[in-house]
């Protein structure tokens, strides 16, 4: 998981966000102080029980420490013992998981076509979960606005304190400052007013608890690791398909970030010096985006439909500007050629952007989320297929890919992920 490094810079604005950052974070890891309990709380989250004497194996501590640490954190309610284990010739050895029932943590979702507010218990199990749609009315006032409502609401329905949450985690689209919870500058939202939104302060100002932000491509695979942490994984890449590409990567169970908080924008890789320009001016010529994304997609569907080509597209919608993805799959599903290519060339695109990261970074595995996994089959296995024939050192490097377990809310679960790792951060 992520860990907490001071940023560079002289004293000033760095320092005061740093010193918020701290305190949200702080709120949570100080309800276990002592750090050797963290470490025996950390091992016993991993596994779905573990018996005192893995439990010694595996944290090198004394008979004593560690049975005066079970007690502590078994009298504070963060563990539970769950029954006896096999028994190899003695007593049948105390069992100890995780109490879920703790504490509860909200995650959100802030995305350009839709958000999504989740509240789970620390098992990482769903008691509750609302959505809404980002149209042009959705302003950062209109959805705190309901976010708050909503999050009361969930409470009251499930018999929960405030003192019972150990926070709320955003993950959001990019650029975001996470010291200072800010979403900064996000491209394509329909509604005005997203620029610069110190998300953390207003949500932490109207529901009392601490709060977190991160990338939303960050927070998925926070919450896909998590979903996945019984598997020998070490290497995850991330890819988030939709209006643009984004990526992330954890190694070694913590998250990789760069010089800056933004999310990799694999989207602008360029893989055609002399290619179509990007939708954005500030875009790279020859973007992947360009020929891999929702909006590609959609821009060669509604070029084939003015060209005159033969389409059930032409059946689903009468003016081609009007056209969406939600059209394309719909022809998709009928096997219409026309979309069938479209798709095709666009996984293909997808696909030779993948090998090239793959040859550079090689992963043990890759996860492929968003709304073009989602669409279909077609997408997915051709630009898997593809990148396996692109990588440079197969057969003797293969790498696992699979869709996300979690599909559309792995944002908003990998934001409750982020929260919840605190409680073993020191």
């Amino acid at each position: 998981m992520a860990g907490i490094k001071h940023p560079d810079g002289e004293l000033g604005e760095k320092d005061y966000h740093w010193g918020l950052f701290l305190l949200n974070a702080g709120a949570i890891s100080e309800r276990i102080p002592n750090r050797k309990a963290k470490e025996i709380y950390e091992l016993i989250c991993r596994h779905t029980t573990i018996s005192k004497t893995e439990l010694l194996e595996q944290s090198g501590m004394t008979v004593s420490t560690l049975t005066r640490l079970l007690e502590e954190l078994t009298g504070q309610g963060f563990i539970l013992e769950s029954g006896f284990g096999a028994s190899t010739g003695g007593r049948r050895p105390i069992l100890y998981e995780k109490n879920s029932a703790y504490a509860y943590v909200f995650g959100l979702d802030i995305s350009r076509t839709l958000s999504k507010l989740v509240l789970v218990d620390l098992g990482m199990n769903k008691l509750d979960a609302r959505s809404w749609t980002m149209t042009a009315e959705m302003t950062p006032e209109v959805l705190i606005r309901l976010i708050v409502k909503e999050a009361h609401d969930m409470m009251e329905r499930h018999g929960i304190t405030k003192s019972m949450l150990l926070g709320i985690g955003v993950g959001a689209v990019g650029p975001v400052d996470r010291l200072s919870g800010t979403i900064l500058e996000p491209a394509y939202f329909q509604a005005n007013g997203w620029r610069n939104v110190e998300i953390c302060r207003l949500l932490t100002e109207e529901l009392g608890i601490p709060s977190m932000l991160d990338n939303g491509a960050n927070t998925a695979i926070l919450a896909e690791s998590w979903h996945q942490r019984t598997q020998s994984f070490k290497h995850l890449l991330y890819i988030h398909a939709g209006v643009g590409l984004r990526s992330s990567m954890v190694s070694e169970g913590k998250l990789i970030y760069g010089a800056v908080d933004m999310e990799g924008s694999v989207g602008q890789m360029i893989i055609q010096t002399d290619g179509v320009a990007h939708r954005d001016a500030s875009g790279n010529y020859g973007a992947l985006e360009s020929y891999a994304s929702l909006y590609a997609i959609e821009k060669a569907a509604r070029s084939a439909l003015k060209q005159g080509r033969s389409t059930v597209l032409s059946q689903l919608v009468e003016d081609p500007e009007q056209l969406s993805y939600t059209q394309v799959l719909e022809a998709l599903k009928k096997n219409d050629p026309l979309v069938v290519e479209i798709i095709t060339e666009a996984a293909t695109y997808f696909g030779i952007g993948l090998a090239n990261l793959l040859n550079i970074l090689h992963p043990e595995k890759v996860i492929l989320g968003g709304p073009l996994i989602a669409g279909g089959e077609l997408f997915f296995q051709t630009a898997t297929q593809v990148a396996i024939r692109k990588t440079y050192y197969y057969p003797a490097y293969q790498v696992v890919f699979s869709k996300g377990q979690l599909g559309e809310e792995a944002l908003a679960m990998g934001a409750a992920v982020m929260v919840m790792d605190q409680l073993v951060r020191l």
